[in-house]
């Protein structure tokens, strides 16, 4: 099978990690990894396969279905303490709640229009490991043109499992933003990473207005 460039693996990895997600109300508690994993998957599949939904008038419906579901079950909070490492342990309780929800809208903005190139691709389920709390779901996404590994880690809270990052081909996606925030705090300051998701934020707001 051909392989993607890893630039296109990684979007697409970040693209399905953000899958592992359950409609409002959906009732996942004490449910173990891998069924977490595939009926989330299978319920934002159903959306991406809902012929009614690609109709013109309905993709801005669709697309805040998609981000609705992507913000439900993606532990945001355990992504972004792994993902600012070191720089994560010094920011009051305040300034961690905003870098949360400044990554959340980063991640759910820039990649609901990937979620949305989704072309029939499927998910093989290899196995399951589960240690302390956490768990590493491994997989295949398979389709006529692409065959690669991604291995999805979560993590249990209050009986619920909740992603929080996804191995793409061997490539960590908490690895790879813990890399480009680290040059851009190293470079500057972590205020000028703030300033650039802060603006990031805004430019996306006005677009969907």
């Amino acid at each position: 099978m051909r392989r993607p460039h890893f630039v296109h693996l990684v979007s697409a990895g970040l693209a399905f990690a953000l899958l592992l997600v359950g409609p409002a109300g959906a009732t996942l508690e004490g449910a173990p990894p891998t069924a977490v994993v595939r009926a989330t998957l299978d319920t934002v599949f159903h959306i991406l396969d809902d012929q009614q939904l690609k109709a013109p008038g309905q993709l801005s419906h669709r697309r805040r279905l998609l981000e609705e579901v992507i913000a439900e079950r993606f532990d945001y909070e355990e992504m972004s303490k792994r993902t600012l490492a070191a720089h994560w342990k010094p920011l009051s309780p305040s300034e961690r709640q905003e870098f949360v929800q400044l990554f959340k809208a980063f991640l759910s903005d820039q990649y609901a229009a990937r979620i949305e190139g989704y072309a029939g691709e499927r998910v093989v389920y290899l196995s399951e490991r589960t240690v302390d709390g956490y768990a590493e779901v491994r997989t295949r996404l398979v389709s006529d043109k692409l065959d690669f590994p991604m291995d999805y880690r979560l993590t249990n809270k209050d009986g619920t499992w909740y992603a929080y990052d996804v191995i793409v081909d061997g490539v960590s996606l908490v690895m790879n933003y813990r890399s480009q925030f680290t040059k851009i705090i190293t470079d500057s300051s972590y205020h000028e990473l703030l300033r650039r998701l802060r603006d990031r934020r805004l430019k996306e707001e006005k677009a969907k207005t």
